[in-house]
């Protein structure tokens, strides 16, 4: 029991990160390996605290969405809405949400900023990780032979992961700046 409360808390603090935290499946599959905890436990503990990691990071962004200058604040909430009012973009987005390879993190981050409904979202980002982290920890026995740190500063110092968050950032701060009004057929008149 105690391995698995060690578990839960390191993933629980990886997913509270915004930014450049390592893979929680490495996480996952390197502690299962170098454990006796038995997979599957393992695989629903680790879902379970990045749900609830991803979902208070969301919460954070959302209340610093209020603190963001007016301008943004109505250009997130236009993506809200627009986002809200075509049911099948909706499901399309909560699907490719459950199961995106990429960074996780700033897809929270714009949720809270936007204000969208966080529970389905933390449902669907929950059933996807169940599915992923499955995979990695079943097909990923071969990985016995690493060590989490050679894992955490493999994450830290691969040119992709980091560009691919660097990418993430920037998209983030594109949603704010995007006016989305204007696809709601609103204008600003300023």
């Amino acid at each position: 029991m105690t391995d698995l409360a060690i578990l839960f808390s390191i993933v629980f603090a990886i997913n509270l990160l915004p930014a450049f935290g390592p893979p929680t499946w490495t996480v996952l599959v390197l502690y299962g390996l170098n454990s006796e905890v038995p997979l599957t436990p393992a695989i629903t503990t680790a879902a379970i605290a990045a749900a609830l990691g991803r979902y208070l990071l969301a919460r954070c962004f959302r209340l610093l969405g209020r603190r963001i200058p007016g301008r943004m604040r109505l250009n997130l909430a236009a993506a809200r809405e627009l986002f809200e009012r075509r049911k099948r973009t909706k499901f399309i987005a909560l699907g490719l949400f459950a199961l995106s390879p990429l960074p996780s993190a700033q897809m929270f981050e714009a949720a809270g900023l936007t204000g969208v409904r966080l529970v389905p979202f933390t449902l669907a980002f929950f059933a996807g990780r169940l599915v992923s982290y499955s995979i990695y920890a079943f097909g990923a026995r071969e990985i016995r032979t690493r060590t989490l740190g050679a894992a955490f500063v493999e994450a830290l110092q691969s040119p992709v992961g980091i560009g691919v968050q660097l990418l993430m950032l920037a998209g983030l701060v594109a949603l704010a700046r995007v006016d989305w009004r204007r696809f709601l057929g609103e204008h600003d008149p300023t």
